[in-house]
Formats: structure tokens, sequence, C-alpha cells
């Protein structure tokens, strides 16, 4: 197994910014797209096992964790495209990949499944919804609404990114311990950066145009095998739910004991499910 001080750190300039990324193993290419408010890390104690059988890719997304943070391009059509030309970049261009995402890493994943559906032979989603697609009060949302808004939530965050993003990771946890006090110590590093709010708030501003493609995108469900995933002490269904309403192959499950975070709250598990789903896929 790779130890987790032995992963590979690169970065890569793909559809005009800068992506941070880190690989280990060797392999069919599985890609892991992070959330909000995380990087690249909240893969940390999963990459390990997986990299056993599969080339991990674990980008820090546009704005995100290491990556630049320029000052457009967060729809997630855009985001995908980042994506899908690091991994050509890598050398797996000719290849189907794995595609997971998590938080606003599961439209991103959905975005590049949707747009580039020959290049993905497996799609794993967890613990978020897909905008425009079954629209039943996620705007409503008061973190969605707050951080929608132009320049306001940068300026009130600014200084307290501790404090704010503590928040998130106690009250979407099943439990809260999962996340640490390294993790958030790395989390908060990255999103206290120049430009580290603006990116992430920026995912959410996006919104309105994420709605628009994935609506365009529905027209023509996907037919690869999906694997959506929901915590039990947070959004539960919806991940199914919206992913049966854009493909026509999808297994999903309630994840008991876990929460928003489920690749931190519950690794081994999600280890196992998701490498039993791709061998199933094969």
């Amino acid at each position: 197994m790779v130890a987790r001080d032995d992963l590979e750190h690169g970065q890569a300039r793909v559809n005009d910014t800068k992506l941070h990324y880190v690989t280990a193993g060797d392999g069919p290419p599985l890609v892991l797209c992070h959330g909000w408010p995380q990087t690249w890390y909240e893969w940390r104690d999963v990459i390990p096992s997986l990299a056993d059988d599969y080339t991990v890719i674990a980008p820090d997304l546009r704005g995100l964790g290491d990556s630049a943070t320029p000052t457009s391009g967060y729809d997630k059509d855009t985001v995908a495209t980042d994506v899908r030309e690091l991994v050509a970049h890598l050398g797996f261009g000719d290849d189907r990949i794995a595609l997971v995402g998590h938080d606003w890493g599961m439209p991103t994943a959905y975005a590049y499944a949707a747009q580039y559906r020959d290049e993905v032979r497996a799609l794993c989603v967890l613990e978020a919804g897909l905008p425009g697609i079954n629209e039943d009060g996620k705007t409503k949302l008061w973190h969605t609404r707050f951080h929608g808004v132009r320049d306001l939530p940068e300026r009130l965050v600014a200084g307290r990114e501790r404090l704010y993003l503590d928040w998130f990771y106690k009250e979407g946890a099943y439990d809260p311990s999962a996340i640490d006090d390294e993790a958030r110590d790395e989390y908060v590093r990255c999103y206290s950066q120049a430009g580290g709010l603006r990116g992430g708030f920026e995912y959410y501003r996006a919104y309105e145009t994420d709605a628009e493609h994935n609506r365009a995108h529905a027209e023509e469900p996907l037919e690869l095998p999906v694997l959506a995933l929901g915590g039990a002490a947070s959004f539960r269904e919806l991940p199914i739910r919206d992913m049966e309403a854009v493909a026509t192959d999808v297994e999903g499950e309630v994840v008991d004991r876990a929460g928003h975070w489920i690749p931190e709250e519950r690794p081994a598990y999600f280890v196992d499910r998701l490498t039993t789903f791709l061998d199933d896929a094969a």
C-alpha cells in the first residue's frame, strides 16, 4: 500500500489555468473530484488503498487548494474540462476513466461524464445534488444563498476562516472528529490564501449557469454505471434521486453512520463500496 507521505504532487497548466494535483498507484485511471470547503486532501485516507489497483488522480479543482484562482470559469462544464485536460496531460487521454465526485465535485463529475461520454466508464457521486435537476428547495440552503452574493461573503469571513469553516465540518458530520485538527489546519491554510475564499464562493455563484447546462445534458441520459451515495445524517436520498433523473443505470445507498464527509467519516466502507462497484462495472 502506498504511504500517505509517498503521494506524488504536481502542477499542470491546463485549459488556461494551473491545477495542483496528487497521484498515486499504477493501473487504470481513477479521478477523485473534491468539494467545498475541502481540497484533494479529503481523499487522504482512501488514496493509499485505492492506489493498490488504480492510478489515482486527485486534483485541487480550479480556484481551490493549491490550484490557481482565476476570476472566471467556475461553471462545472468548464471545471470538468480542466480535469479532462489534466487527465490527458498525465498520459491517460486514450483511457476510459472511472470518476468520483463529492459535494461540488459531484456536478463537476456529472458534467465531465455528460460532455465526454465515451471517455468515462463508471461514475460515483457523493453527497450533493445537481443544480437544475429536481429543484425542490436546494437554493434555500442558507449558505448557498449567502455564498452566491457577490463580494460580501469574502469580506465577512476573511480573518475568521477557521471559525467559519469549522461550523461546516461539525454541522455536516455524523462524527465531527473525522475531520481532525490536522485536516482542518490544511483546509483553512488553503482557504485563507489570496483568492481562496473567492474561489470557493464562485462555485455557488455559477449555480444558475450550472442549472442551465445540466438541464441540457439531461436531455440525453447517461447510460454508464452510476453509484450514488448519501450520508444518513446529511443528504440521504438526494444524490440518488438526482442521478436517477439524468442516468439510466443507477445504484444508490444511504450510508449509515455518515454525514456529509463520507470519505473521512467512513473511509474503509467507501473504499470497499467503490472498488466493488468498479469491479462490477468493468
